[in-house]
Protein backbone atom coordinates (compact mmCIF):
# COMPACT_ATOMS: atom_id res chain seq x y z
CA UNK A 1 0.00 0.00 0.00
CA UNK A 2 1.30 3.42 -0.73
CA UNK A 3 0.44 6.48 0.67
CA UNK A 4 -0.79 9.12 -1.96
CA UNK A 5 -1.89 12.05 0.39
CA UNK A 6 -3.13 12.39 4.24
CA UNK A 7 -4.67 15.07 5.40
CA UNK A 8 -5.83 15.90 8.98
CA UNK A 9 -9.81 16.90 9.70
CA UNK A 10 -11.76 17.14 12.82
CA UNK A 11 -9.08 15.70 14.82
CA UNK A 12 -8.51 12.93 12.43
CA UNK A 13 -7.01 11.75 9.22
CA UNK A 14 -8.53 11.38 5.32
CA UNK A 15 -6.42 9.34 3.44
CA UNK A 16 -5.86 8.43 -0.13
CA UNK A 17 -3.82 5.55 -0.53
CA UNK A 18 -3.07 3.02 -3.74
CA UNK A 19 -2.10 -0.77 -3.99
CA UNK A 20 -2.02 -3.42 -6.42
CA UNK A 21 -5.06 -5.80 -6.71
CA UNK A 22 -5.22 -9.18 -7.02
CA UNK A 23 -9.09 -9.32 -7.58
CA UNK A 24 -8.69 -6.57 -10.40
CA UNK A 25 -5.21 -6.77 -11.86
CA UNK A 26 -4.32 -3.61 -11.74
CA UNK A 27 -3.80 -0.48 -8.95
CA UNK A 28 -6.68 0.61 -7.32
CA UNK A 29 -7.21 3.85 -5.22
CA UNK A 30 -9.47 4.17 -1.73
CA UNK A 31 -9.81 6.52 0.67
CA UNK A 32 -9.97 6.09 4.71
CA UNK A 33 -11.22 8.22 6.86
CA UNK A 34 -9.82 7.20 10.78
CA UNK A 35 -11.51 9.54 13.76
CA UNK A 36 -9.42 10.18 16.68
CA UNK A 37 -10.84 7.79 18.40
CA UNK A 38 -8.73 4.89 16.49
CA UNK A 39 -5.29 6.08 18.11
CA UNK A 40 -6.68 4.09 20.86
CA UNK A 41 -9.02 1.45 20.38
CA UNK A 42 -10.50 -0.09 17.38
CA UNK A 43 -13.59 1.16 15.85
CA UNK A 44 -16.62 0.34 13.65
CA UNK A 45 -16.08 0.37 9.88
CA UNK A 46 -18.48 2.09 7.33
CA UNK A 47 -17.97 1.18 3.56
CA UNK A 48 -19.00 4.17 1.23
CA UNK A 49 -19.71 2.75 -2.71
CA UNK A 50 -19.93 5.39 -5.41
CA UNK A 51 -22.00 5.38 -8.15
CA UNK A 52 -21.84 5.68 -11.97
CA UNK A 53 -18.70 7.80 -12.99
CA UNK A 54 -17.23 8.01 -9.64
CA UNK A 55 -14.38 7.42 -8.45
CA UNK A 56 -13.53 7.59 -4.47
CA UNK A 57 -12.56 11.20 -4.56
CA UNK A 58 -16.52 12.44 -4.85
CA UNK A 59 -17.74 11.76 -1.71
CA UNK A 60 -14.35 12.72 -0.07
CA UNK A 61 -14.79 16.21 -1.32
CA UNK A 62 -18.07 16.72 -1.62
CA UNK A 63 -19.91 14.11 0.87
CA UNK A 64 -19.45 16.17 3.93
CA UNK A 65 -18.75 12.84 6.02
CA UNK A 66 -15.81 13.78 8.29
CA UNK A 67 -17.36 16.20 10.84
CA UNK A 68 -20.05 13.26 11.54
CA UNK A 69 -17.56 10.55 11.22
CA UNK A 70 -15.12 11.87 13.90
CA UNK A 71 -18.59 12.81 16.17
CA UNK A 72 -19.56 9.02 16.21
CA UNK A 73 -16.17 7.45 16.00
CA UNK A 74 -16.39 5.73 12.80
CA UNK A 75 -14.04 4.97 10.46
CA UNK A 76 -15.24 5.56 6.68
CA UNK A 77 -13.38 3.29 3.70
CA UNK A 78 -14.18 4.95 0.20
CA UNK A 79 -13.25 2.19 -2.72
CA UNK A 80 -13.16 3.56 -6.38
CA UNK A 81 -16.16 2.50 -8.60
CA UNK A 82 -14.09 0.34 -11.21
CA UNK A 83 -10.83 -1.25 -12.13
CA UNK A 84 -8.45 1.79 -14.20
CA UNK A 85 -5.44 1.73 -15.92
CA UNK A 86 -4.60 1.48 -20.18
CA UNK A 87 -5.09 -2.40 -20.27
CA UNK A 88 -8.18 -2.03 -18.72
CA UNK A 89 -11.30 -2.62 -21.24
CA UNK A 90 -13.33 0.17 -21.53
CA UNK A 91 -16.27 2.21 -23.77
CA UNK A 92 -15.20 5.72 -23.69
CA UNK A 93 -18.78 6.99 -25.28
CA UNK A 94 -20.57 5.17 -23.01
CA UNK A 95 -20.58 6.36 -19.58
CA UNK A 96 -22.78 3.19 -18.05
CA UNK A 97 -20.26 0.71 -18.96
CA UNK A 98 -16.61 -0.07 -18.26
CA UNK A 99 -14.26 2.19 -16.25
CA UNK A 100 -16.42 4.03 -13.35
CA UNK A 101 -18.99 1.77 -13.93
CA UNK A 102 -18.36 -1.53 -12.41
CA UNK A 103 -21.27 -2.22 -10.84
CA UNK A 104 -20.24 -4.16 -8.35
CA UNK A 105 -20.07 -7.61 -9.57
CA UNK A 106 -17.93 -10.09 -10.96
CA UNK A 107 -17.89 -10.06 -14.94
CA UNK A 108 -17.82 -13.71 -16.80
CA UNK A 109 -17.47 -12.22 -20.39
CA UNK A 110 -14.69 -11.07 -22.43
CA UNK A 111 -13.11 -8.80 -22.47
CA UNK A 112 -14.19 -7.83 -18.72
CA UNK A 113 -13.96 -10.69 -16.88
CA UNK A 114 -9.92 -10.48 -16.43
CA UNK A 115 -10.01 -6.52 -14.77
CA UNK A 116 -14.32 -6.02 -13.86
CA UNK A 117 -14.15 -8.37 -10.41
CA UNK A 118 -15.53 -5.75 -8.04
CA UNK A 119 -17.34 -7.57 -6.04
CA UNK A 120 -14.62 -10.14 -4.80
CA UNK A 121 -12.84 -6.86 -4.27
CA UNK A 122 -15.09 -5.03 -2.11
CA UNK A 123 -16.07 -8.06 -0.29
CA UNK A 124 -12.89 -10.43 -0.21
CA UNK A 125 -9.47 -8.08 -1.34
CA UNK A 126 -9.91 -4.49 0.30
CA UNK A 127 -11.32 -5.64 3.77
CA UNK A 128 -7.97 -7.44 4.58
CA UNK A 129 -5.83 -4.87 3.36
CA UNK A 130 -7.84 -2.18 5.85
CA UNK A 131 -7.86 -5.17 8.52
CA UNK A 132 -4.28 -4.91 8.24
CA UNK A 133 -3.33 -1.14 7.90
CA UNK A 134 -5.75 0.14 10.01
CA UNK A 135 -7.48 0.04 13.84
CA UNK A 136 -10.44 -1.46 12.79
CA UNK A 137 -13.33 -3.61 14.79
CA UNK A 138 -14.45 -5.79 11.69
CA UNK A 139 -17.33 -7.06 13.42
CA UNK A 140 -18.75 -3.92 13.42
CA UNK A 141 -19.02 -3.36 9.85
CA UNK A 142 -21.79 -1.21 8.09
CA UNK A 143 -22.30 -0.67 4.08
CA UNK A 144 -23.77 2.05 2.56
CA UNK A 145 -23.52 3.74 -0.83
CA UNK A 146 -25.17 6.50 -4.02
CA UNK A 147 -26.82 5.29 -6.74
CA UNK A 148 -24.57 2.41 -8.54
CA UNK A 149 -23.11 2.22 -4.95
CA UNK A 150 -26.63 1.77 -3.36
CA UNK A 151 -27.33 -1.06 -5.57
CA UNK A 152 -23.92 -2.60 -4.65
CA UNK A 153 -24.41 -1.80 -1.32
CA UNK A 154 -27.64 -3.60 -1.06
CA UNK A 155 -26.47 -5.82 -3.07
CA UNK A 156 -23.50 -6.91 -0.98
CA UNK A 157 -25.61 -6.82 2.68
CA UNK A 158 -28.08 -9.19 1.33
CA UNK A 159 -25.71 -11.98 0.36
CA UNK A 160 -23.53 -11.01 3.57
CA UNK A 161 -25.84 -10.54 6.17
CA UNK A 162 -23.73 -12.62 8.58
CA UNK A 163 -20.62 -9.52 8.20
CA UNK A 164 -22.76 -6.23 8.03
CA UNK A 165 -24.81 -4.97 11.18
CA UNK A 166 -26.31 -1.93 8.88
CA UNK A 167 -27.14 -1.00 5.31
CA UNK A 168 -28.45 2.27 3.88
CA UNK A 169 -29.06 3.72 0.34
CA UNK A 170 -28.94 7.47 -1.55
CA UNK A 171 -31.18 7.12 -4.35
CA UNK A 172 -30.04 3.33 -5.09
CA UNK A 173 -30.80 1.29 -8.43
CA UNK A 174 -33.20 -1.41 -6.94
CA UNK A 175 -33.57 -3.39 -9.96
CA UNK A 176 -30.92 -3.07 -12.56
CA UNK A 177 -31.55 -6.37 -14.09
CA UNK A 178 -34.60 -4.18 -15.94
CA UNK A 179 -33.47 -0.68 -15.26
CA UNK A 180 -32.33 1.34 -18.64
CA UNK A 181 -29.17 2.31 -16.45
CA UNK A 182 -27.92 -1.12 -16.32
CA UNK A 183 -29.38 -3.66 -18.30
CA UNK A 184 -26.47 -3.03 -21.01
CA UNK A 185 -24.06 -3.53 -18.85
CA UNK A 186 -25.32 -6.77 -17.25
CA UNK A 187 -25.75 -8.30 -20.41
CA UNK A 188 -21.72 -7.31 -21.60
CA UNK A 189 -20.57 -8.54 -17.80
CA UNK A 190 -22.84 -11.18 -17.12
CA UNK A 191 -23.91 -12.90 -20.73
CA UNK A 192 -27.24 -12.84 -21.75
CA UNK A 193 -28.58 -15.29 -19.69
CA UNK A 194 -30.71 -13.20 -17.23
CA UNK A 195 -30.77 -15.30 -14.45
CA UNK A 196 -26.94 -14.43 -13.58
CA UNK A 197 -28.08 -11.20 -13.22
CA UNK A 198 -30.16 -12.25 -10.35
CA UNK A 199 -27.24 -12.58 -8.05
CA UNK A 200 -26.59 -8.41 -8.60
CA UNK A 201 -29.76 -7.26 -8.02
CA UNK A 202 -31.87 -6.31 -4.93
CA UNK A 203 -35.24 -6.97 -5.67
CA UNK A 204 -34.64 -10.54 -7.25
CA UNK A 205 -32.02 -11.47 -4.20
CA UNK A 206 -35.07 -10.62 -1.94
CA UNK A 207 -37.05 -12.61 -4.30
CA UNK A 208 -35.18 -15.46 -4.36
CA UNK A 209 -35.17 -15.74 -0.24
CA UNK A 210 -31.72 -13.38 0.71
CA UNK A 211 -32.46 -11.73 3.93
CA UNK A 212 -31.37 -8.25 5.74
CA UNK A 213 -32.72 -7.44 8.86
CA UNK A 214 -33.57 -3.30 7.43
CA UNK A 215 -32.66 -0.86 5.32
CA UNK A 216 -32.55 3.25 4.74
CA UNK A 217 -33.35 4.74 1.51
CA UNK A 218 -33.34 8.28 0.65
CA UNK A 219 -34.49 9.16 -2.61
CA UNK A 220 -35.19 12.64 -3.81
CA UNK A 221 -38.65 13.29 -6.16
CA UNK A 222 -37.00 15.53 -8.07
CA UNK A 223 -34.10 13.48 -9.46
CA UNK A 224 -34.20 12.79 -13.14
CA UNK A 225 -33.03 9.18 -13.11
CA UNK A 226 -36.35 8.36 -10.86
CA UNK A 227 -38.71 6.38 -13.00
CA UNK A 228 -36.76 4.80 -15.37
CA UNK A 229 -33.20 3.69 -13.14
CA UNK A 230 -33.89 3.95 -9.51
CA UNK A 231 -37.71 3.23 -9.11
CA UNK A 232 -37.48 2.41 -4.55
CA UNK A 233 -41.22 1.14 -5.18
CA UNK A 234 -40.10 -2.03 -6.37
CA UNK A 235 -38.36 -2.35 -3.66
CA UNK A 236 -40.36 -1.59 -1.11
CA UNK A 237 -43.09 -3.97 -3.04
CA UNK A 238 -40.39 -6.89 -2.86
CA UNK A 239 -40.08 -6.72 0.75
CA UNK A 240 -43.66 -6.53 1.80
CA UNK A 241 -44.25 -10.03 3.87
CA UNK A 242 -40.45 -10.80 4.45
CA UNK A 243 -39.57 -9.40 7.95
CA UNK A 244 -36.89 -7.11 6.32
CA UNK A 245 -37.52 -3.57 7.89
CA UNK A 246 -37.26 -0.43 5.48
CA UNK A 247 -37.69 3.19 6.28
CA UNK A 248 -38.06 4.69 2.27
CA UNK A 249 -37.88 8.78 2.50
CA UNK A 250 -38.76 10.54 -0.31
CA UNK A 251 -37.71 13.82 -0.72
CA UNK A 252 -39.40 16.97 -2.46
CA UNK A 253 -37.42 19.13 -4.46
CA UNK A 254 -34.07 17.30 -3.64
CA UNK A 255 -32.79 15.46 -6.76
CA UNK A 256 -29.53 12.76 -7.51
CA UNK A 257 -26.67 15.32 -6.53
CA UNK A 258 -24.24 15.50 -3.83
CA UNK A 259 -26.11 18.69 -2.81
CA UNK A 260 -29.01 15.63 -1.77
CA UNK A 261 -26.59 12.77 -0.44
CA UNK A 262 -24.42 16.20 1.69
CA UNK A 263 -27.96 16.84 2.84
CA UNK A 264 -28.42 13.78 4.24
CA UNK A 265 -24.83 12.30 5.13
CA UNK A 266 -25.27 12.99 9.20
CA UNK A 267 -28.41 10.78 9.08
CA UNK A 268 -26.94 7.74 7.45
CA UNK A 269 -24.09 7.76 9.78
CA UNK A 270 -25.94 7.98 12.45
CA UNK A 271 -28.24 4.95 11.22
CA UNK A 272 -24.73 3.33 11.06
CA UNK A 273 -23.84 4.12 14.31
CA UNK A 274 -26.94 3.17 16.46
CA UNK A 275 -26.94 -0.35 14.86
CA UNK A 276 -22.86 -0.78 15.21
CA UNK A 277 -22.44 0.30 18.90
Amino acid sequence: MKIISQNTAFGGMQGVFAHESKACKGEMTFAVYVPPQATSEPRPVVWYLSGLTCTHANVMERGEYRRMASELGLIVVCPDTSPRGVDVPDELTNWQMGKGAGFYLDATQEPWAEHYRMYSYITEELPVLIREQFRVDMDRQGIFGHSMGGHGAMTIALKNPGRFRSCSAFAPIVAPSSADWSVGAFEKYLGADKAAWRRYDTCALVEDGARFPEFLIDQGKADGFLDNGLRPWLFEEAVKGTGIGLTLRMHERYDHSYYFISTFMDDHLKWHAERLG
